[in-house]
């Protein structure tokens, strides 16, 4: 229900924590599953956010686990449609609670679901594809050995920076891997190292690779070229609204920096906070105006001011 409840405020959310989405093979949003979506994972639980606002049909995410050890936490998580997966490092007394993640899935998958799993593991910001575990590849064999005429989806997701509001993100969609292409009655670690093989394969063309000095291969990458008519039209309300919202991002940046800046979190920190505070924020300014005005202005905040933020978003700096 809480998925639910979300995800269209997630869309609309994404238009303005990313000022462009570049999507490479965009039918695939429209899968109607069983679908496993085997994702890199450069940017936390910002990757989640963004495949599960743009897929049609509602996914399950997995994430570590150890972040399901507080109760109340683990139940927030559940009605988010995140299931918990634990790494030895976490604890060997834990790994039997994959097993339950695994059924859940695949009944996920006899319902057409579409479960997101992050190939990689571990979250590291950087513009480089890492080694792959194995829970891809016995996720989907698991399924497939039931039967299940589950279709794995390798997936790129690129981001123009990790530290900036607003930015280009790039996402990718490869060939789909499928039962047919594996002999099943072979064994279970021949052809999980022959998936590995062909998703690694997928995932290297999808995955933007650059060293993290250079500059202008990130810039020719990921920058977008703004028509001048926009720039023009959008710049008096770009500067309102970079001033109208300055209250409310600055302190969230400040506070986003001083605890996330040397982790992997920070993009994610910022994007979930304002997710929880830009509502409030507009909301107090509406009943300001009504306190001072009166009548029917207050309402126009609402659309006002999300679209002096969309405007600066639009024209603000992009490296």
């Amino acid at each position: 229900m809480l998925f639910k409840l979300l995800k269209y405020p997630s869309k609309l959310a994404i238009l303005f924590f990313c000022r462009h989405i570049n999507i490479q093979n965009k039918p695939i949003l429209k899968h109607k599953g069983p679908l496993l979506i085997a994702c890199n994972h450069p940017n936390s639980f910002l990757d989640a956010i963004i495949l599960a606002a743009l897929f049609k049909k509602p996914i399950y995410s997995l994430a570590r686990g150890d972040v399901f050890k507080n109760k109340r936490i683990a139940k927030i998580l559940m009605a988010l449609n995140i299931l918990p997966v634990f790494r030895i490092t976490e604890g060997a007394e834990n790994l039997n609670t994959n097993y339950d993640t695994f059924a859940k899935c695949r009944e996920v998958f006899k319902q057409n679901g579409i479960v997101l799993i992050f190939s990689e593991g571990l979250c590291i910001n950087e513009w480089k594809l890492r080694a792959l575990k194995k829970g891809t590849a016995r996720l989907a064999f698991s399924a497939w050995n039931e039967g299940i005429d589950l279709t794995v989806i390798p997936a790129g997701i690129n981001y123009q920076s990790f530290r900036s509001f607003g930015k280009n993100v790039q996402l990718n969609f490869g060939t789909p891997i499928l039962k047919q292409n594996f002999n099943i009655t072979e064994t279970e670690g021949v052809n999980i190292k022959i998936f590995n093989e062909q998703l690694k394969t997928e995932l290297k063309s999808l995955v933007v690779e650059i060293e993290s000095h250079e500059k202008e291969s990130i810039e020719n990458t990921f920058k977008i070229i703004q028509h001048p008519i926009k720039k023009s039209m959008l710049f008096i309300p770009a500067v309102m609204g970079k001033i109208a919202h300055a209250p409310l991002f600055i302190p969230i940046h400040r506070f986003s920096w001083k605890h996330f800046e040397k982790m992997d979190h920070y993009d994610s920190v910022v994007v979930g906070l304002l997710f929880v505070l830009y509502p409030l924020y507009l909301l107090i300014i509406s009943v300001i105006l009504f306190v001072l005005f009166g009548s029917w202005y207050w309402m126009l905040v609402f659309i006002i001011l999300p679209f002096l933020a969309w405007s600066f978003i639009q024209l603000k700096k992009q490296f």
